[in-house]
């Protein structure tokens, strides 16, 4: 069994279109492909969810900085749609850039807030990219619901902000990161890590899920960010961008734990850059 791939927007609502007449739910996952487990489990939980699944391959040009990282990004289609068909997802949309974006195109989805400050000081236009394509596949899919995982934190809120301020409607629906049996979570970009590194990278993810349990319990923020930062360092990472305490509705930057929150970081192992975060909540003393 294989999964159709369908490559214009004119085919898809098509298709969309009959499904609509038949009164189901559709999900879209979007991914730029090399699926991983990460991916699959959004698949999974979709297929729980909708009785239509759409999962998205779209390798998006204006979320990346660097002409050189794009033409760098591999390329997995048959791989993806292999791994797809014995999941059951219903339908690969996969369009070229030149269907995702006409001649002429001069519109740019931009959400401010919750795109500032973390990836978004680094990555300058980032988010801006991704809001744009993740507006028009919820528009081109019409999908009742969107997968989206919670590794990439700040790229979930802003989605969720992007569709709420638009009314577009679909329902986001997060789901947990999944992790190596050491901890590491789950990336495309895992794989160009040297065995080295690879032995190093669980320390990342260590040392913020101590660092969550310290903060819990009350110990000062700022200290313990600053002392959580040398341990990732100590640990053999080369730069650690940004480890920051965030407010989990809005991400606004917090200095004490008063309310549900998240600790995001960013860190530089060799020459690949590594993303995780985990949730927090007070700790109530015994």
């Amino acid at each position: 069994m294989s999964v159709p791939i369908v490559r214009s927007v004119a085919q898809l609502r098509q298709i969309v279109a009959a499904w609509r007449r038949e009164g189901v739910r559709i999900a879209v996952v979007p991914t730029m492909g090399v699926l991983h487990e990460g991916h699959l489990s959004l698949v999974r939980a979709a297929l729980v969810k909708a009785d239509r699944v759409i999962v998205t391959l779209f390798v998006n040009p204006k979320q990346f900085n660097s002409q050189a990282d794009l033409a760098a990004y591999p390329s997995t289609e048959d791989e993806d749609a292999a791994k797809l068909a014995p999941l059951g997802a219903h339908l690969l949309y996969a369009p070229d850039a030149e269907e995702m974006y006409p001649a002429a195109f001069a519109t740019t989805v931009s959400v401010s807030g919750v795109s500032e400050g973390l990836c978004g000081a680094f990555r300058p236009g980032h988010f801006d990219g991704v809001a744009t394509v993740v507006s028009k596949l919820f528009l081109q899919t019409s999908a009742d619901f969107g997968f989206f995982g919670e590794k990439d934190f700040q790229q979930l809120q802003l989605v969720r902000l992007m569709a709420r301020d638009l009314d577009i409607p679909i329902t986001i629906v997060p789901c947990p990161t999944i992790r190596e049996a050491d901890g590491l979570a789950l990336s495309s970009r895992n794989v160009r890590l040297s065995p080295a590194e690879r032995a190093v990278a669980p320390e990342l993810p260590s040392v913020l899920l101590e660092t969550a349990e310290r903060l819990a319990r009350g110990s000062p923020v700022l200290p313990t960010l600053a002392e959580a930062r040398a341990a990732i360092l100590a640990a053999g990472y080369r730069e650690v961008e940004y480890l920051e305490l965030r407010d989990e509705a809005d991400l606004r930057p917090m200095t004490s734990l008063d309310q549900p929150a998240r600790l995001l970081v960013a860190a530089w192992l060799g020459g690949t850059r590594l993303i995780d975060n985990v949730r927090i909540s007070r700790v109530s003393p015994d």
